[in-house]
């Protein structure tokens, strides 16, 4: 491990005098550290690099922020297998899980060799549109299906393996990873699913129909879910972040990506302490 690539959430005040603390720690360890241009801008410094090039200078990354910085983070590592360390601060974070007390023990666990990982499922996300495929993304946590403010219910027919599942009635549809099940397919009533299995996840937003309840199918089927509403506001929103405006007939194909995600697992805390906690789960 001779470099570091650090990405933080440059809007948080903390964050400054954290990546400066962490920097100078990792340098006194004889280790090499890499910024994307945002966070080496806290810094004062110019050497920054833009973050979709940070992996190749980089043998694992910390990301310092919430799962929001994490997310973005991921679709830029996607495919390189270089590891993340999710550090968090503040807020739910599920998958920055380890927090500032936590941080420097983990990272010397990390520098003796002893680290940790979880391989986590991505997705592969592709919209069709008229036959030709007009948008490719990679996320981590959902491809989500959503109406705008003021239009009304969508209809959206999901086909999953070319076999007719439902056309759901509703104000959107989540598909989802298992590391997205505690985003928002858990505030749509999903379940949560244990991060490593091999499922995806089709969650309904506010459906019309109380038959319809969310569905796990395994992970190497491809799930379609084709809008058929007529002049409706709706859009493709991937990890939360991302937006894409579909049309009546554009078809959202989600399938798991060929290439998996690897978290640096925390030492300290197990998936179902991180459940206890952020859920509150016992507590009356």
């Amino acid at each position: 491990m001779k470099c570091i690539g650090i990405i933080a959430k440059h809007t948080d005040p903390r964050a400054e005098s954290i990546v400066s603390e962490l920097a100078k720690w990792l340098g006194e360890r004889g280790r090499e550290v890499a910024f994307d241009r945002e966070t080496a801008a806290l810094l004062g410094r110019s050497d920054g690099v833009v973050r979709s090039k940070l992996p190749e200078y980089s043998d694992f990354l910390v990301v310092i922020g919430g799962d929001g910085t994490l997310l973005s983070a991921a679709r830029v590592v996607g495919g390189t297998g270089k590891p993340i360390l999710g550090v968090n601060l503040g807020g739910l974070g599920f998958m920055t899980a380890v927090t500032l007390d936590e941080l420097y023990p983990v990272l010397e666990r990390i520098l003796r060799g002893e680290a940790e990982y979880d391989e986590r499922m991505m997705l592969c996300v592709h919209v069709h549109r008229l036959g030709e495929r007009v948008a490719d993304y990679t996320v981590l946590n959902d491809a989500v299906i959503n109406k705008g403010a003021l239009a009304k219910i969508v209809d959206i027919r999901v086909t999953v393996e070319q076999e007719y599942l439902a056309t759901y009635k509703s104000d959107g549809l989540i598909i989802s990873s298992p590391t997205g099940s505690t985003g928002y397919s858990l505030s749509a009533q999903g379940p949560i699913v244990y991060p490593t299995l091999h499922t995806l996840l089709i969650t309904p937003i506010c459906p019309h129909m109380l038959t319809l309840r969310p569905l796990l199918v395994p992970d190497d089927m491809t799930v379609r879910a084709e809008l058929i509403s007529k002049g409706t506001d709706v859009f493709l929103t991937l990890d939360g972040q991302v937006g894409f405006g579909l049309r009546e007939g554009d078809v959202v194909e989600v399938r798991k990506a060929k290439s998996t995600l690897r978290f640096i697992r925390s030492p300290f805390k197990d998936y179902f302490a991180v459940l206890r906690t952020k859920l509150k789960w016992g507590e009356r």
